[in-house]
Parts: structure tokens; sequence; C-alpha cells
């Protein structure tokens, strides 16, 4: 197979790191993670004592300055092992790069920091009961009140939302303006009327803390405003390319993960009086998916060298995350099919695997999103 060019000898030990981590402090609990809905809390301090969160922030902020094949080398290898519970892309890859670039230096100084130990978590709101990839149909409101904003509104399918200290929402400062008029907030955990609703019962990614989130005349201040007023659409759009990079990247590990179980699996597994390794079938398959496994790890390795020189566009993005995804559930469900009834059992990782899977067609933008997206980079705008 291609070896990969993008990562130095510092990046394969900070692999080892993160490995051992995982190994350490997740692997023994993730199970009992799933059961309950939530990872552990004291998983985020831990992470933050090893240097694990908000690697790319500065280190006047808590974070180690380090490049973004840090964070690469963070998702790869939690969704190697499948431990989605962990909402760590997000915090750190997310949530902290709005801060850094919009936050003031107030409100940089207030946060990163803790987030970088894992004190505080980072969520971000944005999808509504009657809004999910159409952010410009956002109905959360939030009123000039003077010297603050009186947020109103509801959130759903929030990552991290249920431990989550600060939360940005997304909310129209200027309903009239459509687009034009929507603000970003930073909710904190205790403010009056922000409540957390029950923690979503998902058919994947059962240990993720995925929560609805609930405004009721939460007086959030001016100096909470992250960035300017009304330029949240903006932002938001400013910030998708890498956001959605992250699924593609997830996806190609999550899938090679699902190729090496199986032939794992297939070396073992015996049938008619053989390893069902040995039939062509299996062979074939397991080369076919290993192929377009391979090819969509070439490309999703170029999109992070056009991050690194930040020159990564909108459409390149959405086609490695709506092609990513659809290959990770394609492959880990011939996978499924492959290990036959055992993997339909939710004991073997396969299984959580194909669970977990189907959810990156749909966050991030739905794929047929995506596709809109990518043809309107091709001149065929649609209504």
């Amino acid at each position: 197979m291609i070896a990969r060019t993008l990562f130095a000898a510092e990046h394969d030990q900070f692999r080892q790191t993160v490995r051992r981590f995982l190994e350490r402090e997740v692997a023994p609990h993730h199970a009992e993670w799933e059961d309950v809905g939530y990872v552990d809390r004291r998983v985020w301090t831990q992470a933050g004592c090893n240097g694990l969160l908000c690697t790319s922030m500065p280190t006047a902020y808590g974070g180690s300055e380090a490049d973004k094949l840090y964070s690469v080398v963070l998702f790869e290898e939690i969704a190697s092992l499948g431990f989605t519970g962990l909402g760590f892309g997000l915090h750190s890859e997310i949530v902290a790069p709005y801060l850094l670039r919009y936050g003031s230096d107030a409100q940089k100084a207030k946060f990163l920091p803790a987030m970088a130990r894992g004190e505080v978590v980072g969520a971000i709101a944005m999808s509504e009961p009657a809004a999910g990839s159409d952010l410009q149909g956002v109905l959360t409101t939030a009123v000039d009140a003077g010297d603050h904003y009186l947020l109103n509104g509801s959130k759903t399918f929030i990552t991290n939302g249920w431990h989550a200290d600060l939360v940005i929402v997304v909310a129209k400062t200027d309903p009239a303006a459509g687009a034009k008029g929507t603000s970003l907030l930073l909710v904190e955990r205790g403010m009056p009327g922000f409540e957390k609703g029950r923690r979503l019962k998902k058919v994947g990614m059962k240990a993720q803390d995925t929560a609805e989130l609930f405004f009721d005349d939460v007086a959030v201040p001016k100096a909470n405003l992250l960035g300017e007023a009304n330029r949240g659409f903006v932002y938001l759009m400013q910030e998708l390319p890498w956001e959605r990079l992250q699924i593609a990247i997830t996806a190609v590990a999550a899938a090679q993960a699902a190729i090496d179980w199986t032939v794992e699996y297939a070396r073992e597994r015996k049938a008619f009086g053989t390893t069902i390794a040995s039939f062509q079938n299996t062979r074939f398959k397991l080369a076919e998916m290993q192929t377009e496994v391979q090819v969509a790890r070439v490309f999703v390795d170029r999109c992070i060298e056009l991050v690194m020189s930040d020159s990564l566009d909108t459409a390149t993005a959405s086609m490695a995350k709506y092609w990513c995804s659809d290959l990770q559930c394609k492959v880990i469900d011939e996978c499924v099919q492959l290990h036959g009834g055992y993997g339909f059992m939710w004991e073997y990782p396969i299984a959580r695997a194909w669970a977990d899977a189907r959810v990156q067609r749909i966050y991030g933008g739905t794929n047929e999103i995506m596709k809109e997206v990518i043809t309107r980079s091709m001149g065929l705008g649609g209504r």
C-alpha cells in the first residue's frame, strides 16, 4: 500500500501516546459508557493532563501550538478503536478554533486554557427541531436588550451537550435579515434560563452525550457575543471545510479498522472445513474494500495538506465528507456480512462500528447538501 508522507517522527510518537492513553483510560470503560449514554467526566481532565486537548491552540492559551496533524492523529486513533463516545475532536478542533479566530482577548483568556485542561467542555449548538442542515432556517432568537441579549429557543442533537460548560449558540439577532442576521453567542453553564434536556438515545455512538438544549429568556452579556453581531453565518461558512474534513478523516480511519478486524476474523473463523479467508468471495470483497479505502485515504491526505496550507475550499471538503462517509457505511456493511451472524452481535466491534457509521452521512451537513455545494462550484446553481 502507498506509504503516507504526511507525518514526521514526532507525529508518530504522539500517535503512540494517544494509543496508550486510549487503551489505558478509555478501553476498560467504553462499553459501560455506552450503557449509561455518556463518558465519565474524569476522562476529559485526564485527556487535558496528557496534552491531548486543544493541541493546535497557542501556548499562551494552554495549547501546544502544534500543527493540525496532531489533531488528525487523535481523530484517527479514536476512530480506529471505535471510541465514538469521546467528543474531543469537536471540543478541540471546532469550538476552540471559533474562539481563537473570532473571540476577544478576554474570551480567549477565560475559556481556552480551561478547555485545554479539560475543565471546561465545549459544544456548538446549530441544529434545531425544525432546522438541521438548513442553517438559514434557525428560529432561536437573541433580542438586543441593552447590555445583554435575551436568548430564546431550543437546540437538538448537540454533541457534548450534556457535559457542556460552554456552548456556542447560533441565533438570529436580526430575523428580518435572514442568514445575514445570524450571530454566535457564548452561553455558559449556570446562566439562568439555560437548561439541558434529556440525553438522546441514538442508534449508534451510544456513549456520546448528545442532548437537547433549551433557552428561556437567557440574559447573555454583550461580552459573550462571539465576533461581530450578524456575522455568524459568515463565520460558520468559513469554518465548515475543516469541520467537514474531520468527518472524512474519521470515516477513512473507521473503514480501515473495519477491514483489519474482518481480515483477522476471516483468518480464524472456519466454515465448511476451512477458514472463510480461503473463499474467493471473501478475498475479492476484502481486496475491493481495501482498494477503495486506499483511494479515499490518498484524497483525504491531500485535503489535509490543503488544510495545512490554509487552502482547502468548501467544495473539495464537501467531496471528501460525502464520498468518505458513504464509503465508510458501504465498507462496514460488507464487513458485517463477512462476519455472518457474529457481525450482528454488539460485543463484536464491527457491529458497534456499523451502528456508529450511519450518522456520518447526516451530520456536518447531509450528503445531499454536500452534493448541492459541489454542483454550485461547477456553476450548476439549484433553485
